[in-house]
């Protein structure tokens, strides 16, 4: 068995205040692309992951990361070996072990079936795992773990993830927000939503990570739908109607930041 890890990207943020408990009160706008991490799955006597691929070594402990973590939330007979193609950088704002860890039980739930506790079980690995696991378009509210489903008239669009190589934690992003609750999240659709929101994090993560302002323009520069930061940074996304608008962007960017990672693909 595969099944891929679909990048999560946030369409809107909005931050509206601190919580005493250390999280943050969000309204967001999850979407998914076609393409991530891809994790092959076979039975095993118990549980095992192997790492591999390009940002593999982004991972400290492959035997402690959020994939094994998610096993180890769904109790069962028999365990499951995973090979984890790690092909989303790591600290980049598309929840990139999240989706990971939704992909897991998407596979546990095909092999044995998933508890009914299970959005509670996913919670406790991280406040965007839920949403992974279902990896649908949905509002986010809460610290984003409450799900809310909504007209999704954006799937198909061709979509460009670029990201500048540089890890940014989500700590010291929130910690740089200025605390300024700059109104909901707009209603509507899915498009209605994406192009009247904004991401409040956008400005903290550029002043500890410049190239992303830089980044951002270029992307605006190639005359897309909508160009916008993802999560927390560093990854930028933009969306276009169509392919050859996207591909044709991806070779102006490659051009200007031969270094930078890219990926392609659509929205879910």
């Amino acid at each position: 068995m595969m099944e891929t890890a679909y990048a999560k990207i946030n369409l809107a943020l909005h931050v509206r205040a601190r919580r005493n408990d250390g999280y943050h009160e969000l309204e967001t706008l999850f979407a998914f692309v076609d393409a991530g991490d891809v994790l092959s799955v076979r039975s095993a006597e118990r549980d095992t992951v192997t790492t591999v691929g390009e940002f593999a070594v982004g991972i400290d402990n492959p035997l402690d990361n959020l994939v094994a973590r998610a096993l180890a939330q769904i109790p069962r007979k028999g365990g499951i070996a995973i090979d984890l193609e790690k092909n989303l950088p790591v600290a980049a704002g598309l929840g990139g072990g999240s989706a990971d860890a939704g992909a897991v039980f998407r596979i546990i739930e095909q092999m044995h079936g998933l508890p009914e506790d299970w959005p509670k079980r996913a919670a406790k690995l991280g406040a965007d795992v839920p949403c992974c696991v279902r990896s649908e378009t949905v509002v986010g509210r809460g610290t984003g773990t409450d799900l809310e489903t909504i007209d999704n008239d954006m799937a198909g669009m061709s979509v460009l993830l670029v990201n500048p190589r540089i890890p940014l934690l989500t700590g010291p992003v929130f910690k740089a927000w200025d605390g300024q609750d700059r109104g909901a999240l707009p209603q509507g659709s899915a498009r209605d939503i994406a192009l009247n929101g904004r991401n409040d994090l956008a400005d903290p993560a550029i002043s500890l990570c410049p190239p992303i302002g830089a980044l951002l323009a270029a992307l605006e520069a190639t005359d897309p739908w909508m160009a916008r930061m993802s999560g927390s940074g560093a990854t930028c996304f933009a969306l276009y109607e169509n392919s050859d608008e996207r591909d044709a962007a991806a070779d102006r960017i490659a051009q200007a930041y031969p270094g930078y990672w890219q990926m392609s693909g659509r929205l879910r």
